[in-house]
């Protein structure tokens, strides 16, 4: 095959769950040596249509041809033998185990019945070589970075592949640098011939990387466009279906906070985990945490719920101090936590959208004091109507919604309960431009309302939107506070790059 022949179609494919239908009639062609981009809002269809590419759901109708050939996947594990090698934002490998163990992991080396380690300790070398990665293969793979760990699935993914590889948003746990690590790989890999599936939800990695884009909305297909030649905005309209312009994201013109302070952290410290941090958080008034990934943010948002327990240090909510917090107190005091991975500490996939919702509130009222049924009905259906989240029924199984569907139950999990602060962590990740408007838009009319807010993102154009004030973490330490004009993303890279001084400088924060 040459570049830019076809290498795998799909056509008129089509896929119905109970009240939902999925994917209408969908057309989809990678060609070799391309990224192609799979775009659209959550709910679109995009996972669905990988998911009935890879096996894990049959399809209703449509046909798919890989090579020429046409090929039906009954299974993850048979799409694989196919070649079509798919790699998911949540790494699926085992970190207990060697980086060589996991790149051959059900397929490994065998000689006169044992395991030939010498053999897939030097094959495994020559693979990630192939990626331009120079790791000790027989080092436990929990001793690298998470962006390691996505190389070496990717790694696992290309060797397993006949030209065809899947990445579903791979850079939404990385930061700017290993993005442009694992560009290089897929730019390499392309070069090489192969077609590669790109899922994400980040536009100007889009514009970075794609050849071609290929947009759904609401299970149906939009068309398929060259990247150069599509705008952004062109881009976003085509993907909510109504015309969208950059200046018409949400931002937050006027702080209407009070000089309440709601919450007050002062030298907060976990050995191994945060240095002494101190805050405060005014009624009304949103606070980011700014850093790059390793930098705190999360542990010191871990402390303030009271998933880790803190060494030293005292927080204040209202009249109240505590030196040890746990999740059950905090709720009961009135913090909210929106965590930062939504599948693994969010979401409780086996429950309904109802169950998921009153869950929080039934924990705070306690277990002798149930809920009943009429009311959970109420209290869903409100937040249902209130933060427009998307399915036929309050009773479908959480995990059958979209990613950003998922993200507004978890938000209505905590709102149920009528918090006090409530700690969002990484609020907009994996979702898609049309619901981040929405979220950021709830941050501002909550804070409006009095709803004091603790926010964590990776994006920092999201966190000035949104933020009075933005304080920046370094190295596990609090390093400087910005606000007003001074909000900007130069300025917060800039106190990162060059730190600001240790956290005892910043005491009275927020006072």
């Amino acid at each position: 095959m040459r570049s830019g022949d076809v290498l795998l179609k799909m056509e008129e494919v089509s896929k119905t769950f109970p009240g939902v239908k999925a994917l209408s009639d969908v057309n989809f062609t990678l060609r070799q040596g391309e990224v192609h981009a799979l775009m659209g809002e959550n709910g679109a269809g995009k996972s669905t249509l990988i998911k009935v590419l890879t096996g894990v759901h049959p399809m209703d109708q449509g046909k798919v041809y890989l090579n020429g050939r046409p090929i039906v996947a009954r299974s993850p594990l048979e799409a694989q033998h196919l070649g079509i090698s798919t790699v998911y934002q949540e790494i699926n490998l085992c970190t207990n185990l060697s980086v060589a163990e996991n790149l051959y992991i059900g397929r490994l080396p065998r000689r006169r019945g044992a395991i030939d380690w010498k053999k897939m300790h030097a094959d495994s070398e020559q693979l990630l070589r192939r990626l331009n990665l120079n790791l000790d293969v027989k080092k436990s793979l929990s001793d690298y970075s998470v962006a390691i760990q996505q190389m070496v699935a990717i790694a696992r993914a290309v060797d397993m592949s006949s030209g065809v590889l899947i990445l579903d948003e791979p850079t939404s746990s990385l930061d700017a640098q290993e993005v442009q690590q694992l560009f290089a790989v897929m730019r390499k890999l392309r070069d090489e011939g192969m077609g590669i599936v790109f899922v994400t939800h980040f536009l100007d990695q889009v514009y970075e990387i794609t050849d071609r884009i290929t947009i759904l909305r609401n299970g149906s297909l939009v068309g398929e466009y060259e990247t150069s030649k599509l705008s952004k905005s062109s881009l976003v309209t085509h993907m909510i279906g109504r015309e969208w312009k950059e200046e018409d994201e949400h931002r937050k013109t006027e702080s209407s906070y009070t000089p309440e302070v709601v919450m007050a952290a002062k030298s907060l410290t976990r050995a191994g985990s945060i240095k002494p941090v101190s805050l405060s958080v005014r009624k009304g008034e949103v606070v980011g945490l700014a850093g790059l990934l390793g930098s705190g943010r999360s542990e010191f948002a871990n402390l303030i719920f009271g998933i880790d327990q803190a060494d030293s240090g005292v927080m204040t909510l209202g009249a109240e101090q505590f030196q040890s917090m746990n999740p059950k107190k905090a709720i009961r005091q009135g913090i909210g936590f929106c965590p930062e991975d939504r599948k693994i500490a969010g979401i409780v996939g086996e429950l309904t959208i109802r169950e998921n919702i009153v869950l929080a509130l039934q924990a705070k009222k306690g277990i002798f004091n149930y809920i009943p049924l009429k009311k959970q009905q109420e209290i869903a259906q409100r937040f249902i109507d209130l933060l427009r989240i998307k399915t036929p029924s309050m009773e479908q199984r959480i995990d059958n919604l979209s990613g950003g569907n998922q993200q507004k139950v978890i938000l209505a999990r905590w709102l149920a309960t009528e918090p006090k602060l409530l700690i969002l962590d990484e609020p907009t990740r994996g979702i898609d431009v049309g619901s981040k408007g929405e979220i950021r838009r709830l941050i501002l009319d909550l804070a409006k309302s009095g709803l004091s807010i603790l926010i964590i993102s990776s994006e920092l154009q999201e966190m000035i939107e949104c933020a009075d004030r933005i304080v920046v973490l370094r190295d596990r330490m609090q390093v400087g506070e910005i606000s007003g004009g001074d909000m900007n993303e130069a300025s917060i890279m800039k106190m990162i790059a060059e730190g600001g001084g240790t956290s005892e400088q910043y005491p009275q924060t927020g006072s």
